[in-house]
């Protein structure tokens, strides 16, 4: 509970009004609240569960393809280098007369 409410439902009951009156107002207030939110969002409807889910399950598929990308990238870039380095080795070795 916020502190501006705890004073507010304070100061009521301290002028006569029932504690558990003062809990129900504040959370039927929060319910509204909340209902209010969601009704601006779009997500007030009877579907809105199964959109969330499905806005979740392809969140999750984003994050494993972005993972899987930069796994593959990654791995690309090491086979690079290390091309390039038994490439580098040939050459100070001097097997690049085997090439000729």
């Amino acid at each position: 509970m916020s502190a501006l409410l705890a004073e507010l439902i304070a100061q009521a009951e301290a002028e006569g009004a029932s504690l558990s009156v003062l809990r129900g107002i504040a959370e039927e207030a929060g319910e509204n609240a909340a209902a209010r939110a969601l009704a601006r969002l779009g997500l007030a409807d009877a579907g809105a569960a199964k959109d969330m889910a499905e806005l979740r399950e392809l969140l999750a598929a984003w994050r494993d393809a972005k993972r899987s990308a930069v796994r593959a990238v990654l791995a690309w870039m090491t086979h690079m280098l290390t091309a390039c380095l038994l490439v580098g080795l040939a050459v100070k070795l001097g097997f690049s007369g085997w090439v000729k």
